[in-house]
């Protein structure tokens, strides 16, 4: 097992398929549990936009967890190194709290979901935090900085130290809500 204990530098534990992850300061990558489906996505504004928790009951649901732990891109930073033939998509406005369309993007060899897109917020893309092949980066550049839809966080937990909480998931940030209403 490699010594984990240098918090400064890349980590790429046996996670998934995918054997050639890579990070350096503007780009890394993230994959799916097999590995056939990699992105390369921005490290640093402007391509990264926002790292966030978020509570909602769609997040719940499509994670099969309690939360999701998110990271928000420009599309025009975000880059498919292989297997975008391979991606399957699930589009539903019927569950997200805003009532706009959110496109699930998958692998559809194993399963993982690699990110989604509302049609709240044109132009980006959400991936999520546990694709991301070098784990050092969910704890420095990728760590979340806000958690959102508070009031639906399950009673047995606690927010994160350090992270702003918003209730709606839309204060603090104009680009994710007008007037009080989730763009997620």
């Amino acid at each position: 097992m490699a010594n984990t204990d240098d918090k400064s530098k890349s980590y790429f534990p046996l996670a998934s398929g995918a054997t050639d992850g890579y990070s350096n300061d503007h780009e890394a990558t993230a994959s799916c549990f097999c590995g056939a489906v990699q992105l390369a996505f921005p490290t640093s504004p402007p391509g990264l936009v926002d790292a966030f928790i978020c509570n909602c009951a769609d997040c719940h649901k499509i994670t099969a967890s309690m939360f999701a732990s998110n990271f928000t891109v420009v599309d025009t930073h975000l880059r498919h190194l292989r297997g975008q033939s391979l991606l399957s998509t699930y589009t539903s406005a019927k569950t997200t709290a805003s009532g706009n369309a959110m496109t699930n993007y998958f692998c559809s060899t194993c399963g993982t979901l690699l990110y989604r897109v509302s049609s709240g917020l044109p132009g980006h893309s959400i991936l999520r935090i546990g694709t991301i092949d070098d784990f050092r980066l969910q704890e420095g550049k990728v760590r979340p900085r806000r958690e959102q839809f508070v009031k639906e966080r399950f009673g047995w937990l606690r927010g994160l130290d350090g992270v702003e909480g918003t209730v709606a998931g839309t204060e603090g940030n104009g680009k994710y809500g007008r007037e009080g209403k989730s763009v997620i």
